[in-house]
């Protein structure tokens, strides 16, 4: 039995064709097959002419053995001897016929076409490439959905982690500056000053929640801003809801007034200047800042309510809605008001007075009795006991071990309320106003001497201190006039130059008195100073002097100038409303004639009749440049 050794196989081109075109939907378009002509001419361009082929290798091969073969034959014996070139001459012709054959059937368009293919028009149907492109453009606009909803997908959970960080490092710093607590799942906060010993009743609670993602979510997107920047951020990851009777502005507005005249005014804060009305989008920092300072205002009217009430002041204070009046000095009254307005209202309940004049010391000296007030409440001195009621001084604690008497004990018990403070700081305040207006007015009366004051910056809010410089100008060294005064409540007390005391009331014209008698001493004094550096000799002087007319304001001064010759004496009499009256003598006397009864002539060098000098007409800048030209002269005609 015999097997057929030979197989038929059958080798086909492979099915699919090279990609022309991938759409934007993602479909392959591919080149339609080749025809037998379009495939042998593509086959027919990968043929190199330029190669033999293996049978012409081992053509060759054989040709060589045999032309060595020969070669060793002729050695043997002799052949022709043109044999081997009549060999090469029969190659070169058969590849020249190969040649000729192969440029014949090339150049025959039936056989071969060794031309680029050019493929066949594609039918060209406009609805198809319209529908085409469309779901072309279809696919292209789910991909970039599919990827927008990725990337907001992941953009809202990290702004949700994001949140939740904020609001509990919020919540933290919220912690840190203000005291809360959580009841049933609800965070409530304290506005209150019980730490500082308020007994108001207002609670001062506040509510904090978290911000909701939804309505930050489903809030209507802001318009954009100018210049294409970017919205604002929320304010905050918390939320802050206060009592409606703490929010907007308030503030306690301090004023004295005299005969409907606004002296002054101050306001009472703890937030400055007073923040903006109240709005959602405000932090709740400042919300809550704006909330404790309504607070504060509200809760420091009711203490001065209350004391204003209490108090039994000779002229008893009046408390109207929301006013205490009470009188300061005799025509002076301080008002004290709480002017409280909320987000809707268009005006507010009390509004400043248009023409006050605002007082920054006065303000100052307020805020620093209540840093006082707190201060004392929250830090009491030691020792004090550990189970007990704080509150005592260290000094009625101490009054056993130290054996203090029944006064002592009463002593200690009283103790000033916040109104008779603020009354006292008032009190204080005009006293003090009242003093510069007088000194600055004699200043501007008085020429000649200068007076100049200088005020001590470290004061109290009861008690402050003025030095009074009265000297003449160009005379500085010569002599100077100090006064010292302190001005209190309602008192004024005056340290002269000679160390004595003087004390005066609240009425201004005690000061002015007293400003205008140590003028006039002032020149005595500094006429005798001048005398003494001009050689002349100083007789005698009085500050009170009794002779002459009764003055309305002070006593007169005076003082007698005697020359170095003894030959010329000049009087000096200071008088607060007349002024300075200057008189000269001269000796011997032109009137003396001697009698029967007086016949020594020692007695006419007594001094003569004095004569006023008129000291507007004389020359020089000021009295003592006029003394001093006066002695100059008087000395040398003597």
């Amino acid at each position: 039995m015999s097997y057929n050794s030979s197989v038929n196989i059958s080798v086909e081109a492979p099915i699919e064709n090279q990609i022309q075109e991938i759409t934007y939907d993602g479909t392959e378009i591919y080149q339609p097959p080749l025809t037998l002509s379009e495939s042998l001419a593509k086959y027919a361009q990968k043929i190199d002419f330029s190669k033999t082929t293996e049978l012409d290798i081992k053509k060759e091969e054989a040709d060589e053995a045999k032309s060595d073969t020969d070669s060793k034959d002729a050695l043997q014996s002799s052949l022709w001897p043109w044999d081997s070139v009549r060999n090469k001459l029969r190659s070169s012709l058969q590849e020249v016929c190969v040649l000729a054959d192969v440029l014949a059937i090339a150049k025959d368009k039936r056989y071969l076409i060794l031309d680029s293919v050019q493929q066949e028009p594609i039918e060209t149907k406009p609805m198809v490439q319209i529908y085409a492109r469309k779901k072309a453009l279809q696919g292209a606009a789910n991909v970039l959905l599919t990827g927008a909803e990725k990337l907001k997908t992941s953009q809202n959970e990290a702004a949700r982690n994001r949140a939740t960080l904020d609001f509990h490092i919020e919540l933290l710093r919220l912690r840190q500056n203000w005291r809360l607590k959580k009841v049933s799942n609800t965070i409530i906060g304290d506005l209150s000053y019980r730490t500082a010993g308020s007994k108001y009743l207002q609670t001062g609670t506040f509510e904090v929640t978290k911000a909701e993602d939804e309505e930050k979510t489903s809030s209507p997107p802001s318009s954009p801003l100018p210049g294409g920047a970017a919205p604002a951020k929320p304010a905050s990851a918390l939320r802050v809801s206060i009592p409606s009777e703490l929010q907007g502005v308030a503030y306690i507005e301090v004023l004295c007034q005299k005969d409907q005249e606004d002296l002054c005014s101050a306001n009472i804060n703890l937030l400055g200047s007073g923040p903006p009305p109240s709005n959602p989008d405000m932090h709740w920092q400042q919300k809550l800042e704006a909330a404790q300072n309504v607070l504060f205002c509200k809760e420091l009217f009711n203490q001065l309510a209350k004391e204003a009430v209490q108090l039994q002041a000779p002229i008893p204070h009046m408390v109207v809605g929301n006013q205490i009046m009470a009188t300061v000095l005799p025509g002076i009254q301080l008002i004290i008001g709480l002017c409280h307005s909320t987000t809707g209202d268009k005006k507010q309940p009390n509004p400043p007075p248009a023409k006050s004049e605002h007082d920054h010391v006065l303000e100052h000296s307020l805020h620093q009795l209540l840093r006082e007030v707190h201060h004392r409440n929250t830090h009491h001195p030691f020792p004090h006991p550990a189970t007990g009621p704080l509150g005592p001084s260290k000094k009625r604690m101490m009054a056993g071990p130290m054996a203090a008497d029944r006064y002592e004990l009463l002593e200690m018990t009283k103790s000033e309320t916040l109104l008779e403070q603020i009354v006292k700081q008032a009190q204080h305040f005009i006293m003090r106003m009242r003093t510069e207006y007088v000194l600055d007015t004699i200043a501007k009366e008085v020429k000649d001497p200068l007076i100049s004051s200088h005020w001590n910056t470290l004061n109290s809010p009861t008690q402050s201190c003025v030095k009074i410089n009265i000297s003449t100008h160009g005379y500085d060294a010569l002599c100077r006039t100090p006064l010292v005064i302190h001005v209190g409540e309602k008192s004024l007390k005056c340290i002269c130059r000679d160390g004595k005391v003087m004390n005066m009331s609240y009425e201004p014209q005690e000061l002015r008195d007293l400003i205008f008698c140590h003028i006039n001493q002032h020149q005595i004094l500094a006429v005798q100073a001048l005398a003494k550096t001009m050689g002349w000799q100083a007789l005698g002087n009085s500050n009170h002097l009794g002779t002459g007319a009764v003055e309305p304001l002070g006593n007169a001064s005076s003082c007698l100038l005697s020359s170095p010759t003894g030959d010329r004496i000049i009087a000096v009499r200071c008088e607060p409303q007349a002024g300075t009256q200057v008189s000269v003598a001269h000796t011997p006397r032109t009137d003396f004639f001697p009698s029967r009864l007086v016949t020594e002539k020692k007695w006419e060098h007594l001094g003569g009749q004095f004569r006023d000098v008129r000291l507007e007409k004389m020359e020089g800048r000021n009295f003592l440049h006029k003394m001093e030209l006066l002695m100059a002269s008087l000395t040398s005609n003597s």
